[in-house]
């Protein structure tokens, strides 16, 4: 290396006579065209995250009791068949009682993450408003969604365990009954308006004093209309059979309704009514009969005190008067006197004096249109108006009350203040009848039956022992005498035959007979034409030819 270094010798520096570097300016650096592959991509992956995050609408959180039929990336969220969200994830809750269902909504989903908004997993069911959730045997369950209404934002929600009977924005009205029980009745149970289905009982609840239930139920649009004023709602449920003094009843609304119940209504009066506000109260009758019957009138209560036996009388039979139906029965109580070691039953109806007729003008207090209902009554039992027990149907023993005037009736104390009304008894047509049958076998009692079954049997053996003597004493006498008389006979046809001297004296005797007879027939009609002759005598002119 130092041989290569030019020789110094010692006039300058060797590393000044160097060449300079020469230092040149480029222009900007220009990257290459493979860098836009990576800026493309991370281009489209921050659009795909842009769309993403536009696309996932708020998560929502759902329990369940059970998990059956959802899986996590697959179930599906489904407001009237579309597609609005999808199931994220599933997870039991902290006490393992029911399972937690995270769900995300699509951004464009409005109204499924506030308060009211409710949620349920479709199934194939087999409910009282018939089959649903078919389509799931094929393309497995899903989550059912109804949008609420409300402007209250919220994240967690209860599921349905059933479908709700009503989605929000159905067209329609709610309306209240009022029912003494439930009967078969449950919530999805039909409303149906002249044997068409037109709504569904949506909810229901005891009352507070747990004397009646009240239940909601709603009814679609157009249908809704129809509940007017005047309508009235009755129990369909099952099969309305009845036999009784009437015959033989048969009525249901539908096969529905006998399996899964149902409520039906119709209007009594339809040519001055006019349509109820939402959510107004009626009342549930028991039948139909009792639920289009004419309107009666206030109410009145009555109770009878009955000593005879009532069995085959039952609450709802019939209270009647001269073969109008005047009330029912609504409650039979056994009661007990200690004086006299009895039991009477007391009997509660209700009945509408307003069907007694015109005797309740007789009572109508001065300028008020209002009837003394105590006075009619007090008028009806002083003149033997008395409550019976009677056989109503001779098949089902079926008993009723009537109200009949008793001639003869004894007077009896009546309180018309009274609450309720205490109306007076009287022996019915069954104690009549078990009376009758008493007197009857008291009268069989008193005759001598085994007197006279000793006397019959005497004289059963005397009629034997005359018939043994006939047979072996006076038969063959008998015999002797009849054959006696049968030669008699023989005799006495030969002596007469026509050919013996006896028979000719017999004919010529019987011609002199003829000819006396003869003669006498001629005096008799001479002396009819000449009845002079019995003291003259014959004339002497008369012709001898006339007269024999």
């Amino acid at each position: 290396m130092a041989d290569m270094l030019p020789e110094n010798d010692g006039s300058a520096d060797p590393l000044h006579d160097l060449p300079q570097p020469t230092f040149v300016q480029r222009g900007r650096f220009a990257p290459s065209l493979i860098w836009l592959v990576p800026l493309v991509a991370a281009i489209v992956g921050a659009g795909v995250l842009v769309s993403s995050y536009r696309s996932v609408g708020q998560k929502i959180k759902i329990t369940f009791q059970s998990a059956e039929g959802i899986d996590a990336g697959k179930t599906e969220v489904r407001y009237k068949e579309v597609v609005i969200g999808r199931v994220g994830g599933v997870a039991l809750s902290e006490d393992n009682s029911r399972v937690i269902v995270n769900v995300e909504l699509d951004r464009h989903s409005h109204g499924f993450a506030v308060r009211d908004a409710r949620y349920w997993v479709v199934r194939p069911r087999v409910g009282f408003g018939g089959v649903s959730g078919l389509g799931t045997l094929f393309s497995g369950a899903y989550i059912g969604a109804d949008a609420g209404t409300s402007k209250e934002e919220q994240t967690q929600f209860s599921g349905l365990e059933t479908p709700p009977p009503v989605l929000h924005g159905n067209q329609g009205r709610s309306f209240t009954l009022r029912s003494d029980d439930l009967g078969s009745l449950d919530i999805g149970s039909p409303v149906y308006y002249r044997r068409e289905r037109v709504g569904r009982i949506t909810g229901y609840k005891l009352n507070d004093d747990g004397n009646a239930v009240t239940m909601q139920l709603f009814i679609d649009a157009p249908f809704d209309r129809y509940v007017t004023d005047s309508a009235h709602f009755w129990n369909a449920s099952g099969i309305d059979l009845a036999l009784n003094a009437s015959g033989l009843k048969l009525n249901t609304e539908s096969l529905a309704t006998v399996i899964a119940g149902g409520v039906a209504f119709q209007s009594t009066n339809t040519a001055d009514t006019r349509e109820v506000a939402e959510n107004s109260t009626f009342n549930l009758y028991r039948d139909m009969g009792d639920a289009l019957k004419p309107p009666d009138g206030p109410a009145v209560d009555i109770r009878m005190r009955f000593d005879e036996t009532l069995r085959g009388l039952t609450v709802g039979a019939p209270i009647d008067f001269r073969g109008i139906v005047i009330g029912a029965v609504t409650s039979i109580e056994l009661d007990y006197e200690a004086g006299t070691q009895t039991f009477p039953a007391n009997v509660t109806a209700t009945i509408y004096p307003k069907r007694l007729g015109r005797i309740n003008e007789r009572f109508t207090q001065a300028g008020e249109n209002k009837v003394d209902i105590g006075a009619v009554f007090q008028s009806l039992v002083d003149h033997g108006f008395r409550a019976q027990a009677k056989l109503g149907n001779l098949i089902t023993q079926q008993l009723y009350i009537a109200l009949a005037l008793v001639p003869h009736a004894k007077p009896v104390k009546f309180d018309p203040a009274a609450k309720p009304l205490e109306i007076p008894t009287a022996p019915g047509s069954l104690e009549e009848i078990q009376q009758q049958v008493t007197d009857i076998l008291a009268k069989l009692d008193k005759v001598p039956l085994d007197e006279i079954g000793i006397n019959l049997r005497d004289t059963l053996h005397g009629t034997n022992a005359l018939m043994r003597q006939l047979d072996t004493e006076l038969a063959p006498e008998a015999k002797q005498m009849l054959a006696a008389a049968q030669r008699a006979l023989d005799t006495a046809n030969h002596t007469l035959a026509s050919d013996s001297p006896l028979g000719h004296g017999m004919t010529g005797t019987l011609e002199e007979l003829r000819r006396a007879a003869q003669s006498l027939h001629s005096l008799a009609d001479y002396l009819q034409r000449h009845p002079e002759a019995l003291l003259r005598g014959k004339a002497a002119d008369a012709p001898a030819s006339g007269d024999h």
